[in-house]
């Protein structure tokens, strides 16, 4: 495994119970390794967790990270319903009866961090330990809000708005390079496109800006797996309603399983995790521990790869969730 080569990683594609295809990377030290589900957001692939497979894996963990569904070589529906929550954690499930794993400690990022949250409220029976990162958990909510509410309540997401229009599709697909020079980049005070219309117009402008934390064969690599185009990735945007129905319907619990361990991991400089946000969160988890990233923003693994490497790790065997002390599971 060399973070560097893609090619080096154990690649697997699988047809899952749930009916959908999936691509996933599974790395696998001894046939007992507990096993570290790695989900990643957007706009991401499997290749997010680069950095952080070898280390997990040289520790005696299995690690399976899938290209989440629409993404790389994973199955992408063009209908947004096939995006909703619920049913991405039924593949997830699929995946673990798959890999003949009962229980797993879920890691996410962003999107993944959502979804991760949410799979442990579908599934709570599956989940030995949550890790969320650069988004903070955040419960079934009461009323629907659409993505033009929460833009108006909470202006830094107004990029959603955007992501969530139709217009956004073929105009990002025009625009790659430039659309992930901009997202994958380190906190730049000079450039916002979290507030509505922003991020439009820098995908329009034409004009690349510099700063970008991808080298040129990393952004290489994900231009070539987005040549699909961006109508799976975007879908995730573009469910709101749907989650709130199926998660009404199905009378979600607001709280976590009571005991659960969370881990909240974020960067101080990442706008879109404010600190209010992750108070918020303890709310609903009865066993959380916040660890803040000085100086990180929204890329934590890109960012401080060692750090977010070493701090899960140490959780994991502060909570006795070790190779040793999980091997029956």
């Amino acid at each position: 495994m060399d973070a560097v080569d893609p090619d080096s990683f154990n690649h697997c594609q699988a047809r899952l119970s749930t009916g959908r295809t999936y691509h996933y990377i599974d790395q696998r030290p001894r046939p007992d390794a507990p096993t570290l589900l790695c989900l990643h957001g957007f706009p991401d692939l499997w290749y997010g967790w680069r950095h952080q497979i070898h280390p997990w894996v040289a520790r005696g963990y299995r690690v399976v990270v899938p290209d989440m569904l629409g993404y790389g070589k994973t199955d992408m529906p063009l209908e947004a319903s096939a995006y909703s929550t619920k049913r991405l954690c039924d593949d997830l499930a699929a995946l673990l009866d798959l890999l003949g794993v009962h229980k797993a400690v879920v890691i996410g990022h962003d999107w993944g961090s959502f979804t991760a949250g949410r799979f442990a409220l579908w599934h709570p029976d599956r989940v030995l330990a949550l890790a969320i990162l650069s988004v903070p958990y955040t419960p079934p909510s009461g009323h629907h809000m659409s993505v033009h509410e929460m833009a108006q309540r909470y202006p830094s997401f107004g990029y959603q708005v955007y992501l969530d229009s139709d217009d956004s599709t073929i105009e990002i697909e025009a625009n790659l390079a430039l659309f992930f020079r901009l997202l994958f980049r380190k906190p730049d005070r000079n450039i916002s496109w979290a507030r509505t219309g922003e991020l439009q117009q820098l995908v329009l402008s034409g004009r690349e800006p510099d700063g970008c934390i991808l080298n040129d064969k990393e952004l290489s690599y994900y231009i070539s797996n987005y040549q699909r185009g961006m109508t799976g990735p975007l879908s995730y945007y573009r469910t709101t309603e749907l989650r709130f129905q199926e998660e009404k319907a199905a009378f979600l619990p607001s709280n976590l399983r009571v005991d659960l361990p969370v881990l909240c991991l974020f960067g101080t400089d990442d706008a879109t995790c404010p600190p209010v946000a992750v108070q918020n969160s303890k709310k609903f988890i009865g066993r959380l521990k916040v660890v803040p990233l000085s100086d990180v923003g929204h890329w934590v693994m890109l960012e401080a790869p060692q750090a977010v490497s070493e701090v899960i790790l140490q959780w994991l065997e502060s909570l006795d969730l070790g190779p040793r002390a999980t091997a029956h599971l």
